[in-house]
């Protein structure tokens, strides 16, 4: 297991967070201790993510109150995570998050009791509108990927999962070899660190087995457009653009690279660019209109999404500001800048949070480089590096549109 602690004494509160490289997205591959391929219900990340909490004497998230602290998980693509804060207590609250975590308890009955609550759950996102658009356009640009379905998975789906299956998942993708444990706050690193390796040295653990995971071939196929129509109150737009080149292996190249195309679209699109203004004075775009980049395992894309009463028109200007990049009047070193000086200001103000910095520091693991590393990431980031990231990147053959539209009333 990878353990990180990072003292921060001035402040009251520890926030610990114990993540597992296993999202929604790795539903196929070789359970631990087999040579079978094997594929799981869609869904199986987020349902394990939820079971883990329930034990046989009772629920953990009751017994991390009873000790002055909050607790919470989440799944996303490619990890799960576990975590707890607290002013109190540290130590006993942690040894909680490591043992409930490493300590899995199913059975069939209260296994097909969550099967009702997720269900509810995912029923509630399908009436959320920027979920869906969310998800719309993935199915647009990875409509044979996994990435596309739900990280919850469907009401179907969910519907076939076994105690056994959570087991099967949980032995090959929560091993310590596949995890790591970051701790943040108010606390002493030597003592903390003794108490973690006394506790694990404690438990018996199997063998690291490199696991095998598995995926679609060929999934370059892109759905052009769609339209959904919903009981919204105003048009919704998505542009989509899915990276197709092979990205850097390096860990440094790979924050360099998604560091340059934040910067590229922040200067063609960001709320302080000429492009921007124009938009909203013109009403193609209002304060909702936003971007978003994510790079991660097995994928990267970017969004362009916001609500307008001229969807087609608002989709086809960004389009055209993202596919004239490099003529854009936007574009020079003087803006560049500027807006490398607004990132780093940002950075420095968002380690005043103690949950921010956990949670970054375990999304943004790139070989050595850490969210540590980002200033002087930042800093070496010329104008070309911005320019030949917009070229590997943005492609006419990349880009889906996805909208929503009003229900027609009768």
């Amino acid at each position: 297991m990878t353990v990180y602690l990072l003292p921060k004494n001035d402040y009251h509160k520890t926030y610990g967070l114990f993540s597992t490289n296993y999202g929604s997205i790795d539903n196929e591959f070789v359970p631990y201790g087999t040579n079978e391929k094997i594929k799981v219900p869609d869904g199986i990340a987020h349902f394990l993510e939820h079971k883990l909490f329930e034990k046989k004497d009772g629920d953990v998230f009751q017994l991390f109150g009873q000790q002055g602290a909050s607790a919470n998980a989440y799944t996303s693509f490619t990890k799960t995570s576990y975590l707890f804060s607290t002013t109190d207590q540290v130590e006993k609250n942690l040894l909680t998050l490591l043992d409930f975590v490493q300590a899995p308890y199913f059975t069939e009955e209260t296994v097909n009791k969550e099967k009702g609550i997720i269900a509810q759950e995912i029923q509630m996102y399908e009436d959320d509108p920027n979920w869906q658009m969310f998800f719309g356009i993935l199915n647009n640009l990875y409509p044979k990927h996994p990435l596309h379905i739900d990280i919850a998975g469907t009401v179907e789906s969910i519907e076939t999962i076994t105690a056994k299956d959570l087991y099967t998942c949980y032995h090959t993708f929560y091993h310590p070899s596949n995890m790591v444990l970051f701790v943040v706050g108010k606390l002493e690193p030597e003592s903390l660190m003794a108490l973690i390796r006394l506790n694990q040295s404690a438990k018996k653990f199997p063998p690291t087995q490199k696991i095998k995971r598995y995926f679609p071939k060929n999934t370059d196929d892109i759905i052009k457009k769609k339209i959904l129509s919903s009981a919204i109150t105003r048009n919704k737009f998505v542009l989509g653009i899915k990276g197709l080149d092979t990205l850097p292996i390096a860990g440094i190249e790979l924050l360099r690279y998604k560091i340059a195309i934040n910067l590229l679209f922040q200067l063609l699109l960001g709320n302080t660019s000429q492009n921007y203004l124009k938009m909203y004075n013109e009403g193609l775009i209002d304060d909702s209109f936003g971007f978003e980049f994510s790079l991660d395992r097995e994928f990267h894309f970017a969004d362009f999404s916001g609500d307008t009463e001229q969807p087609e028109k608002a989709a086809k200007k960004t389009r055209d500001i993202l596919l004239n990049f490099e003529k854009d009047e936007g574009l020079t070193e003087e803006n560049l800048t500027l807006l490398k000086k607004k990132m780093l200001g940002k950075y420095y103000q968002s380690l005043n949070s103690i949950e921010y910095i956990a949670n970054q520091f375990t999304q943004n693991l790139f070989g050595n480089q850490t969210l540590f590393d980002l200033p002087v990431i930042i800093d070496s980031i010329q104008f070309g590096d911005v320019l030949n990231a917009g070229q590997s990147f943005i492609k006419k053959g990349a880009m889906s549109e996805f909208y929503m539209k009003p229900t027609v009333q009768d």
